[in-house]
């Protein structure tokens, strides 16, 4: 016959509390976004970013290589870029943990609804 296993007040109480002492930290966590200051530029080397085309400067892009490629198609104006509009290093969703130039451009650029 199995024992039924109980939970005794004191053991509850010790619980509500841990719990109740992690709300505030686990808040914070959940809602503190990662500052674009903290995560380092894409590198141009990257595998992805290379892979990708993606450049600094979209008035460096090789049209032979990229023949749709436009001069007004920038990270700034991509879909795939977060961040507030103003702001030269911004996370791109291509690319986590990392930052691109806003005045950059890739392969995956796609613009702005």
């Amino acid at each position: 016959m199995q024992q039924k296993k109980t939970l005794s007040r004191r053991r509850l109480l010790q619980l509500g509390t841990t719990a109740a002492a992690a709300l505030p930290l686990a808040h914070i966590l959940i809602t503190s976004p990662v500052l674009a200051d903290d995560l380092p530029h894409l590198a141009t080397d990257n595998p992805t970013a290379a892979a990708l085309g993606y450049t600094e400067d979209t008035t460096s892009v090789d049209k032979a290589a990229n023949p749709r490629h436009e001069v007004s198609q920038k990270c700034s104006n991509c879909v795939l870029v977060q961040g507030a509009d103003g702001d030269q290093w911004r996370p791109c969703a291509i690319f986590p943990g990392s930052v691109v130039n806003a005045d950059g451009w890739c392969k995956s650029w796609a613009p702005k609804a």
